[in-house]
């Protein structure tokens, strides 16, 4: 069995969560989609830090960022399907 690097809680969620050290770009990688234990692969385009996000879709400047299911902030920059999601291209709404 395969161990996932990327962790989707909802289908409905663009952005998915790094779960191993050491994530380098190119790595295809196994993410698991909690909600069903489905799966699917992604590319990495970038080196990704353990509990950092990573888009699963190309996502465009002002569009919301969904992580839980949930709206977890805004897109301060376009980001590419399979890049690093972090504070550099979203912004929180929680503060």
């Amino acid at each position: 069995m395969s161990i996932p690097q990327l962790l989707v809680h909802e289908h409905d969620d663009n952005v998915g969560v790094v779960v191993v050290e050491g994530l380098k770009a190119g790595t295809d990688m196994l993410c698991v989609v909690t909600a069903d234990n489905s799966s699917f692969n992604l590319t990495a385009k970038s080196d990704v830090p353990i509990g950092h996000k990573i888009a699963l879709k190309d996502l465009k400047s002002g569009d919301t960022a969904i992580k839980y299911g949930e709206d977890i902030g805004r897109f301060v920059a376009d980001v590419e399907k399979g890049a690093h999601v972090h504070v550099h291209n979203l912004k929180t709404k929680r503060w």
